[in-house]
């Protein structure tokens, strides 16, 4: 699948660059989720995950943090990288800008454009990430990394992660920083809100304005 995928991408941009377009394509090469255990895929033996925690379907960063290539002759400097922390709502302002089109309002996402034309001077600052999947929670806000998980029976489990100096979290920091737990988990309620279509169980710890545990 992957050689059929690669490509099928080389196809494409080779017949961008015969019709002479390479420099007006930006290519974004990116995925939902981290490696997965599923379709026969062996991810612990092949290290899909690197050093990261978790994988697909789980809210530790090896289910939540993905490569992007970003491919634009002429505009993105060749062999650069970049560590800027991005998510898929940071598309839509991102494109806009790029395009010239006034981004809509109340979005959640930034505009990377800076990022992409090698400006590092116009990023702007990183609102927090936050995930929620079941009975699990997780907040991302500078380099603090906030994990909650809620079981059946009501026991809580919080965990926080120092992600500069600890990326494969693997020391929980909740005991020695109960004032940073406390904030990202008041945070963490104040990005979500209740969905009709999508019933959390979270839900009602949010109408009672309960945050703690």
């Amino acid at each position: 699948m992957i050689t059929h995928l690669d490509a099928e991408v080389g196809r494409l941009m080779k017949v961008i660059a015969e019709e002479g377009l390479s420099e007006k394509t930006l290519f974004i090469f990116t995925s939902d989720n981290g490696p997965s255990y599923a379709g026969g895929s062996d991810s612990k033996f092949f290290g899909s995950a690197g050093s990261l925690r978790g994988l697909k379907g789980s809210l530790y960063e090896g289910g939540l943090r993905v490569p992007l290539i970003a491919h634009w002759p002429g505009t993105i400097p060749a062999g650069t990288a970049s560590a800027r922390v991005c998510a898929f709502q940071d598309f839509l302002p991102t494109l806009c800008s790029l395009t010239g089109i006034e981004s809509p309002e109340g979005l959640d996402g930034i505009d990377l454009s800076g990022t992409l034309r090698g400006r590092p001077a116009r990023l702007a600052q990183r609102p927090p990430l936050y995930w929620e999947l079941g009975r699990h929670q997780a907040l991302l806000h500078g380099r603090w990394k906030w994990v909650r998980q809620v079981s059946k029976q009501g026991a809580v489990q919080e965990e926080l992660f120092d992600l500069e100096a600890d990326p494969s979290e693997g020391t929980n920091l909740a005991l020695e920083h109960p004032e940073r737990l406390a904030a990202m988990r008041t945070l963490a309620q104040a990005q979500r809100s209740p969905s009709a279509l999508f019933p959390s169980p979270f839900d009602e710890e949010l109408a009672s304005g309960d945050d703690s545990d």
